[in-house]
């Protein structure tokens, strides 16, 4: 007599997907950063920065174990959010103020580009 296990027929077992292979690849390049031109103006600070100037001076008086810039900018950004637009309006002042002489600056600075008067490179000896 035949058993059961004799009769059946083997089975085969699916093959398991391969990864990919990998493929060897080329070490890409690094970027080369952008050398900034130092004549360039700089941008202004926004109005918040201006208050955390502020700030940060009259929380170090009354808190003077508080060292970490990280709890020095949570307290001020929590107090910048409850302020109410007539307590930002000076620093807005301020920021606005700065911003209209950097754009000044900057229009200036790229007449002088297009005209050609800066050079490509800067003049620094050292880089």
């Amino acid at each position: 007599m035949k058993t059961r296990a004799k009769q059946a027929k083997p089975t085969k077992k699916p093959a398991k997907p391969k990864a990919p292979a990998m493929k060897p690849t080329k070490p890409k390049a690094k970027k080369r950063p952008v050398k900034d031109d130092a004549r360039k103006p700089k941008k202004p600070p926004t109005a918040f920065f201006y208050y955390l100037e502020d700030f940060r001076k009259t929380f170090q008086q009354e808190n003077p174990g508080v060292k970490s810039m990280r709890d020095i900018g949570k307290a001020c950004g929590e107090k910048w959010k409850t302020m109410s637009f007539e307590e930002k309006v000076q620093y807005y002042d301020k920021a606005t103020e700065k911003r209209a002489e950097f754009e000044k600056a900057m229009a200036e600075y790229m007449k002088k580009k297009e005209s050609g008067e800066l050079s490509e490179e800067p003049d620094d000896e050292y880089e």
